[in-house]
């Protein structure tokens, strides 16, 4: 319960090579295949998962089915796959976004995760802006100094202007970013009526560089994993990402962002920054849960640039 990261898991379906039936986890309350049924999670099992990763990379990634349903014939079963949509122009994020605002603040459980700062003086007020969001982020964001309150995707800027905020924070989340026009609209209005501080995480770091006037392309598999190095100049992070989408640098506006940091991978936009703003975003996740914590600085950046506004 510690580990989850949301009300309820977000994935539809898991792909298994094996399955332990002995967890190792000491502080486990019920094992992989238990968690799956009692969430209506469907998965599969015996899957060379090596062979399914080098085909994704050769031809790209592709929509899937799973059944359970012994009626269905391969032919019907690749008739309805499709009829489904492809991950362009599909905004998820109103599937996945809270219904209604609330408060996480040093109150809340910590989890497992023990890196916690200390702060002097009155917490940072923090609106986050909830596409998707990780706990784990907002556990960081408290442990920094921050009382955020979370909102809906679709919340008007005079919402958000009520809270007060001393900054506002862009969340991660699933879908095409260039589709979630609510959001875009939104960080236009923060980006040009407000001098907040703004801080975008994933898909919130590529709904910002929309804001700006950029454009996002899918990547033919996406960068998934635990060790992709991120970095410019010489100063290099071990990050952890997972996104399907990425930042044409090309089309950011010259002079008004700065890049500052690239996947060394293949040089796509990890990080930017705005000339003279309190402006910026990465495409990985800082809080890295689970992952390294080499880049949970950027955290401390954001309270930084709060702290000197205040």
């Amino acid at each position: 319960i510690e580990d989850q990261e949301s009300g309820c898991p977000q994935v539809k379906g898991v792909i298994l090579r094996e399955l332990t039936s002995k967890p190792s986890s000491w502080r486990c309350q019920a094992n992989f295949e238990t968690w799956l049924n009692e969430n209506k999670v469907v998965g599969i099992l015996g899957v060379d998962t090596r062979a399914l990763v080098r085909h994704l990379r050769e031809f790209g990634a592709t929509n899937g089915v799973i059944t359970n349903e012994d009626s269905s014939s391969p032919f019907e079963l690749l008739k309805a796959l499709q009829k489904k949509p492809l991950m362009e122009g599909q905004n998820l994020v109103n599937g996945v976004t809270t219904i209604n605002p609330y408060n996480w603040s040093s109150t809340c459980p910590v989890g497992f995760d023990q890196r916690l700062k200390s702060h002097q003086g009155p917490p940072y007020r923090v609106v986050a802006i909830d596409f998707g969001i990780k706990r784990a982020i907002l556990q960081r964001l408290v442990s920094h100094g921050c009382d955020v309150t979370v909102v809906p995707a679709n919340t008007q800027l005079q919402t958000i202007l009520s809270f007060k905020p001393e900054g506002v924070f862009l969340s991660n989340g699933p879908g095409d970013p260039s589709s979630v026009e609510s959001g875009i609209s939104l960080a236009k209005d923060l980006i040009h009526q407000t001098s907040l501080p703004l801080f975008g995480i994933c898909l919130g770091h590529q709904i910002l560089g929309l804001a700006i006037g950029g454009r996002t392309f899918k990547l033919s598999y996406g960068h998934r994993g635990l060790n992709h190095p991120c970095g410019i100049n010489g100063r290099v992070e071990i990050t952890s990402q997972n996104h399907g989408f990425a930042l044409d640098p090309n089309s950011l506006p010259e002079g008004t962002v700065d890049i500052t940091h690239q996947n060394l991978n293949d040089r796509t936009v990890a990080g930017f920054a705005m000339s003279g703003r309190p402006i910026f975003g990465v495409q990985y996740h800082p809080e890295a849960s689970p992952g390294p914590h080499d880049a949970d600085h950027h955290f401390a950046r954001f309270v930084t640039l709060m702290a000197e506004r205040r």
